[in-house]
């Protein structure tokens, strides 16, 4: 498990390359529930003309803090302050490691980096990080945000240069969805439940769909977009985390190496996924529709004209061990659709024998990540009253419902939490890193010089049809006629 959290003071240094609020609004809560080091502080370095009030100013609005706890936001960014700087300038980081070292513990106290910076920018800054404001006596540690490069050879390239300055126990490479709520709880599902085990393996499992689902467009961040696309945003990283949870094998312990160990050994097993495997689309603007849902993707002012970069893809992945053989898993990511979602559906096959004229369909488990986190299992059950029926219904385990009075911490402050007492279990290792680009970039690579059209579809839809047809090819079967209802929770 993680070490214990030192009781050493801890300076944190953030590095942003724009201001991130909802990181202020994480440290805040993790300050005020007593969860860090008293000795904390936090320091903001950038290029920007700021004070600690325009942060507090710009960050206010997103921090959910109630007039109770006025006190302790003050005494929040009492504790901050703040630093311009270059991010190429050596006397810019000497000035920042006097600062740090002007602070309680001065330069023995544990210092925390997190980088939340464009790619471009990395280089300088874990240079200088490295080269002017280590920590002599504590611990030191580097938070990395993605994308972490934008292919095989880009991704090792920022590994090898990290891995020349900080040893893999210093660096934290953040994918948030590892902090979700529901993302944790496959583990304990799996492999603290008898019932799961036999059933869990090509014998039982039809097909996996992993899906994330975004009601809206990028309104504005097209440019931003532009540059990866939905499969580096999205698929790549946050469903393909999700995948190796669904299909690890079960690790000797929890320790952070033995449950990475493992899920490395799963994308060790996975082709790189194949054009014929893939639908691509981009949405377009719905004529009916109001408000930001009449503007299609190239309306966006910040994508350039004429852009092929995909905002919806569809990819059918094989995990080929003896657990999983033949099992089609099916990573679903798009914006711009029909709702907000992101859950792990496990479809089980047919039941052999049919005795009820085909009536029954499919047992299906989900494990819902987000909005109104649940676990539900579609069952058959005989229709209530006179009737000797089968019916659809679901055993239901909704969170809301059941932990009435449970506040459930972001994936972010879960994750900051996690790096203060060096619990690497939800950070993504070099080797996983490296696998996972392996699989995606000979796609990437083809349909970006090939300049693949992607399939349109209106905004507010489910996307393109040939999704649908594609997960139906490979062994999905959506009946339609069952839909979870969330139950009532007051």
């Amino acid at each position: 498990m993680g070490q214990k959290m030192s009781s050493e003071p801890l300076t944190r240094s953030e590095v942003f390359g724009q201001l991130r609020r909802e990181l202020y609004g994480e440290e805040q809560w993790l300050f005020r529930d007593g969860l860090l080091p008293d000795d904390t502080y936090f320091v903001g370095f950038a290029r920007s003309n700021l004070t600690v009030q325009d942060i507090k100013t710009a960050c206010l609005p997103h921090m959910k803090v109630t007039d109770e706890e006025s006190e302790s936001l003050s005494a929040f960014f009492s504790k901050n302050s703040y630093l311009r700087g270059r991010y190429d300038d050596d006397s810019s980081f000497d000035q920042l490691n006097a600062h740090l070292s002007s602070l309680p513990g001065g330069a023995d106290a544990n210092r925390l980096f997190y980088l939340a910076l464009p790619p471009t920018v990395y280089h300088h800054v874990s240079t200088n990080i490295r080269g002017h404001c280590m920590g002599g006596k504590g611990w030191n540690r580097v938070i990395v945000e993605k994308p972490f490069g934008r292919d095989l050879q880009s991704s090792q390239e920022l590994s090898a240069h990290l891995s020349s300055l900080f040893t893999e126990d210093q660096i934290y490479r953040i994918d948030h969805y590892l902090g979700k709520e529901m993302v944790q709880n496959l583990m304990v599902l799996r492999f603290g439940n008898r019932i799961f085990g036999p059933i869990w393996n090509r014998n039982s499992v039809a097909c996996v769909v992993l899906t994330f689902k975004e009601p809206f467009g990028t309104q504005g961040r097209g440019g931003y977009f532009d540059d990866f696309g939905i499969i580096r945003d999205v698929m790549q990283n946050h469903l393909l985390q999700m995948l190796c949870l669904v299909a690890m094998e079960k690790p000797p312990s929890t320790s952070p190496d033995d449950v990475r160990d493992e899920k490395v050994k799963v994308l060790k097993c996975i082709a790189p996924v194949t054009v014929s495997d893939v639908v691509l689309g981009q949405y377009v603007g719905d004529p009916e529709g109001e408000g930001h849902s009449k503007m299609g993707y190239l309306d966006d002012p910040t994508v350039p004209e004429g852009s092929c970069t995909p905002t919806f893809a569809t990819a059918v992945l094989y995990v080929q061990n003896e657990r999983w053989d033949g099992v089609p898993f099916i990573l679903r990511c798009g914006k711009a659709l029909n709702e907000r979602k992101a859950e792990v559906r496990l479809q089980f096959t047919d039941v052999p024998g049919d005795i009820f004229n085909e009536r029954c369909q499919r047992n299906e488990l989900v494990v819902r990540v987000q909005p109104d986190e649940a676990i539900y299992l579609k069952m058959m059950t005989k229709r209530p009253g006179v009737y000797f029926s089968p019916e659809e219904t679901e055993l239901d385990l909704t969170y809301r419902s059941r932990y009435k009075n449970v506040k459930l911490p972001d994936a972010y402050e879960r994750l900051i939490l996690d790096v203060f007492c060096g619990n690497q279990m939800h950070f993504v290792r070099s080797d996983e890193l490296r696998e996972a680009w392996r699989i995606f970039t000979p796609l990437l690579h083809q349909i970006e010089a090939e300049k693949t059209h992607p399939i349109p579809y209106t905004y507010g839809s489910r996307g393109p049809n040939e999704a649908d047809e594609l997960v139906k090819r490979v062994g999905f079967r959506y009946e339609g006629t069952y839909k979870w209802v969330q139950p009532h929770t007051t």
